[in-house]
């Protein structure tokens, strides 16, 4: 599908920080490609930008945007892609409503969220911006499985450079909570379909009444189908039950999911947790706040808000907080608690930094405490618990001996998208779901009960034994311990299993590797890398997200510094840059003393690799001279601690990228295999070189007073400009 004046490389414009950094950095990369005549072009997959894509016949001609997200969709598709993959945000229904309001406020007449929609023409609209929830980015672009690392100069650095570890207690109240039954781990069934087929989702009522909830859901021949289902009788009864429990032992209560990507089952949980929680509220002023609009599953603060001129039931609220178990707290300062957001409760970020701290997070106080850490399903909630036993046990892990764990995730075309599928409801009464084949084949039956979470993923064949393949070629490229993340007593892994036996039996290398659940996977790794050897975790897509999160910020303090390498199946490539969690905190402190804290280290590795791929497709040495010199670059921005500082005072991301470009330029400037890049670079690097003492001034000289960016979801480009391009004297020299 390419065009002719496609670039070479593909930047996408995002949210956040990561967006605010590419100001800076982005104009310093396009510079520095056109002079190996290598074009970088940007492709918007912002929220904003996906909603105005979404509504064109809302919006005046000048206002409208092009879908660049389907335009990437067949991109990836094809040999010639290459692109670099920045994080962005993954909205839950409050960001997505706090968009909507920034851009009708900008004058752009795009339509209300509708929350309870009634007429067809509102569901028309809730259904277009439901494509634009949660994790609606990564299943278009991923279109194969997925290879990240630490780079070894990033891990050399940490070794050297230590960060801090909370200190683990063998007393330590910590633990992990998670279902006896009655979740979508005990309930899972899994079937590997034998030919193509098409499927229906149906709900059979207990009065025999049948419901279409899907249909036409095809599958190719091989493909790994899934189904299960969580007990809303059985969550309640535990997140009761935990409550309960949590107060007696005097430590915090938390909650941990991810309501972006799993983003129709999450934020369901998260609502019961919510009602759960102040049920003596609800169970006295339900109907009154149901009237007011309040739905559980948009969290706390929103609750309060529609409140806020109810006195009685303001003082129910607070009676019962302060009755309860203290909560977890995503910001002390700003009283935000766990349960404020669902959007907040991303576990793959906040389970680490708590493990990270040595079992502590911060309370209502502003102080540490122990907590209860729930994680309803038990699919992944043994990964943590065993994590957390095991530090108890033995303490610490020391960043400067450990070894590294690097990862493999099954990921391509949309395998495992648990709770993100069209294919996940909230089953509206008692019944029965079916998945029919066309030929009437039950392929999967469950007997639900009203309010009870369904859902259905798959993952198909080519892409499993793609991901097979690529864990034995990592595995041969570093002769480390290299374990598959699959537990036999569970549906769906013992459907993958039947996969990965065969061909790794068949290509002789059935010793290399193991085969563990995640509970056994987990301690055996902790072990290894305590050990300072090596790892490698092969999981499937949901693993992959968490643990690509949890050891580098054991290793690292941090998973933004990771080289994520998608070998996309087609024959393209897509670089992603990091983990974007952190980042409204990023943005808010930019926006109170202008200073950003991001640090741009996976952008700096994912430009190398996407150079070097280029060489590697288009045979263009120059393209690989950039790649090389770009490595240097990030050497050189690590060996003299050139990175961001948190605080204010402290050099920041701004600083990162001049340092960036000098040591880029210098390093072009001295390599021997194209004169005609050293010549032309030369000068650059002795201008930068000559004008430090001036671009360090002009950059510190903006920072400490606010910053106007002109909206946080759609900003002003030209003042988010003139905001991460302070310094006259660089600006004159890049560009």
């Amino acid at each position: 599908m390419t065009e002719k004046n496609t670039p070479d490389i593909i930047y996408t414009t995002v949210d956040e920080a990561p967006e605010l950094a590419s100001a800076s950095l982005l104009p310093i990369i396009q510079r520095f490609a056109d002079a190996a005549g290598v074009s970088v072009g940007t492709r918007d997959i912002s929220l904003a930008g996906r909603i105005l894509a979404t509504f064109p016949d809302h919006l005046s001609e000048a206002q409208r945007q092009s879908d660049d997200l389907a335009w990437l969709g067949e991109l990836v598709k094809t040999p010639e892609a290459n692109v670099i993959k920045l994080p962005n945000i993954s909205a839950s229904v409050p960001q997505l409503v706090a968009a909507i309001k920034e851009l009708q406020g900008q004058g752009y007449a795009i339509p209300d969220y509708p929350e309870t929609p009634g007429t067809q023409a509102e569901k028309e609209v809730r259904a277009r911006y439901d494509g634009i929830k949660g994790s609606a980015v990564n299943p278009v672009l991923r279109e194969g499985n997925s290879d990240r690392r630490a780079a070894k100069a990033v891990k050399a650095f940490a070794q050297a450079n230590p960060h801090r570890m909370g200190d683990w207690s063998a007393h330590s109240k910590t633990r992990v909570a998670a279902m006896s039954g009655g979740d979508f781990f005990s309930n899972e069934t899994s079937a590997t379909l034998s030919a193509p087929a098409t499927a229906k989702i149906v709900h059979i009522g207990a009065d025999g009444r049948e419901t279409v909830l899907k249909d036409a859901v095809s599958y190719p021949a091989g493909t790994v189908v899934d189904a299960t289902f969580m007990s809303a009788h059985a969550l309640d009864a535990f997140l009761a039950d935990e409550i309960a429990r949590t107060k007696a032992e005097g430590v915090m209560f938390s909650l941990h999911l991810k309501a972006t990507m799993m983003k129709v089952s999450d934020p369901i949980i998260f609502g019961h947790a919510v009602k759960v929680f102040l049920a003596p509220v609800f169970e006295t002023y339900g109907d009154e706040m149901a009237a007011l609009g309040v739905n559980p599953n948009s969290g706390l603060g929103d609750l309060m808000a529609r409140v806020k001129d109810q006195p009685n039931i303001v003082a129910a609220i607070e009676a019962v907080i302060a009755d309860r178990p203290p909560l977890y707290m995503v910001d002390s300062d700003r009283g935000l608690t766990n349960l404020h957001v669902p959007s907040d409760v991303i576990i793959d970020a906040s389970m680490p930094a708590l493990i990270r701290a040595g079992g502590k997070g911060w309370g209502p106080d502003g102080k540490e405490h122990d907590a209860v850490c729930v994680i309803p399903d038990n699919s992944y909630a043994p990964v943590y618990d065993e994590t957390i036993r095991y530090f108890k046990e033995t303490g610490k892990l020391d960043p400067a001996t450990s070894g590294t764990v690097q990862n493999i995730g099954l990921m391509a075309q949309k395998a495992e998208e648990y709770g993100s599928h069209p294919t996940t409801f909230e089953i509206p009464a008692d019944g029965v779901v079916r998945m029919v084949l066309e030929d009437g084949t039950v392929l999967h039956e469950h007997a639900v009960q009203a309010g009870d979470i369904w859902r259905s993923a798959s993952a198909r064949k080519a892409p499993i034994e793609d991901w097979v393949n690529l864990a034995i070629d990592r595995q041969r490229a570093e002769g480390c311990e290299a374990i598959f993340w699959l537990d036999a007593n569970r549906a769906h892994d013992a459907e993958l299993i039947k996969y990965v036996t065969p061909i790794l039996e068949a290509k002789g290398l059935a010793d290399k590797f193991r085969i563990l659940a995640p509970r056994e996977a987990t301690r055996a790794t902790l072990e290894t890398i305590r050990a300072g050897r090596n790892s490698i975790a092969i999981t499937g897509n949901v693993l992959r997200d968490y643990l690509t999160d949890l050891f580098p910020i054991l290793e690292l303090a941090t998973s933004a510094k990771m080289l994520s390498i998608v070998k996309l199946m087609q024959g393209g490539g897509l670089f992603e840059t990091g983990a974007g969690g952190s980042a409204p905190k990023h943005v808010q402190q930019l926006m109170e003393e202008n200073h950003l804290r991001w640090d741009s280290l996976g952008e700096f590795c994912a430009l190398g690799e996407s150079f070097k791929f280029l060489a590697d497709v288009r045979d263009n040495a120059k393209a690989r001279v950039l790649g090389d010199a770009v490595e240097a670059a990030t050497q050189g921005v690590l060996d003299h601690n050139r990175s961001p500082g948190r605080k204010l005072g402290q050099p920041d991301n701004r600083d990162s990228h001049y340092w960036f470009a000098r040591y880029w330029a210098e390093a072009l400037a001295a390599q021997t295999e194209d004169g005609e890049l050293a010549a032309y670079f030369a000068p650059m690097a002795k201008a930068l070189a000559d004008a430090e003492g001036a671009i360090v001034s002009e950059l510190a000289a903006v920072r400490g007073g606010p910053a106007d960016l002109g909206g946080y979801y759609h900003a002003d480009k030209a003042k988010v400009a003139a905001v991460m391009r302070p310094s006259a004297t660089l600006n004159a020299i890049i560009g």
